[in-house]
């Protein structure tokens, strides 16, 4: 058997994950054919097929999937003896793979990056936005190094630190701004504009209204919170919006903004990363950092 390489193992886990050589490359960052490439060298290595080709997807085959339990394996222990050299360092530098919440990504992130470009200037940050759900399981598989998102992850596996709460806040049309505010009972009969499934901020949303999806009386879903706000705007319904995306998101709609009175529904953010991570007390000292540049001006 012919010497495996660690970027034919990278490729491999890529195409296996994505389950299409398309894919699989732009996530590589390479071309189609030099991942096919290098995956049929992989294959003539071992002496057997990897994956089943087929016209708009690749599966792997039964062999397939006994080296993916391993490889997956091998490729965490690499990337920890990197991070073994990394925690050896007083400072964190070097490349740091971020996860956030698309409900944090656009309103906190500006403020966390320049806290750490003037904090850490020799780390390369990687950003991934995309769903709690997604960022939980690339922690766990290597992928991810933290991840901003909220608390709590209930992730045994992980390492949770909180570094703020947040109210959220009641967008209406304009029009309603002179209006009594709902209390919990009286909103969960309104029509309620929520994100769409996935997203940890429709599933706090509804427990704040004590209320089970579907809904009784049919909401609608939008894929971000400027689509809600634009919705309520219209005078479809009300939504909620975390008090971090309020001046991102009303500044340019018709609508009126409202803080809840008496119990108020908040989230607590958070960094999360794995327990057996080399990095753990770098990204204890990276989380303060974070917890400073995400304090509002003033």
């Amino acid at each position: 058997m012919k010497n495996l390489t660690l970027k034919q193992l990278r490729y491999f886990e890529a195409l296996a994950r994505e389950g299409h050589f398309g894919r699989a490359a732009a996530a590589c960052a390479i071309s189609q054919p030099a991942l096919s490439v290098q995956i049929r060298e992989l294959e003539d290595s071992l002496g057997a097929t990897l994956f089943e080709r087929g016209a708009r997807q690749v599966r792997l085959t039964a062999f397939g999937e006994q080296v993916a339990d391993r490889i997956g394996g091998i490729l965490r222990a690499v990337d920890e003896l990197g991070d073994l050299a990394r925690a050896a360092q007083d400072r964190l530098a070097g490349r740091l793979r971020l996860g956030v919440i698309p409900t944090i990504a656009p309103y906190l992130l500006p403020r966390v990056l320049a806290g750490l470009g003037r904090s850490h200037p020799g780390l390369d940050l990687y950003v991934r936005e995309t769903l709690t759900s997604r960022l939980v399981q690339e922690l766990l598989d290597g992928r991810l190094d933290t991840a901003l998102l909220a608390l709590p992850v209930s992730e045994p596996a992980l390492a949770e630190t909180a570094l703020f709460s947040e109210r959220f806040l009641l967008v209406r049309p304009a029009g309603d701004a002179g209006k009594p505010l709902p209390d919990r009972q009286a909103l969960g009969e309104m029509r309620l504009l929520l994100l769409e499934e996935g997203h940890c901020f429709r599933d706090q949303a509804l427990s704040f209204c004590s209320l089970r999806p579907p809904q009784p009386r049919g909401g609608l879903d939008g894929s971000t919170l400027s689509t809600l706000v634009q919705m309520v705007a219209a005078g479809i319904g009300v939504t909620l919006i975390p008090e971090m995306a309020e001046t991102v998101e009303t500044r340019s709609a018709a609508v009126s903004v409202a803080r809840f009175p008496g119990d108020e529904p908040s989230r607590t953010i958070g960094m999360v990363w794995r327990r057996s991570s080399p990095l753990g007390r770098q990204l204890a000292d990276l989380a303060d950092v974070v917890r400073d540049s995400a304090r509002p001006p003033g």
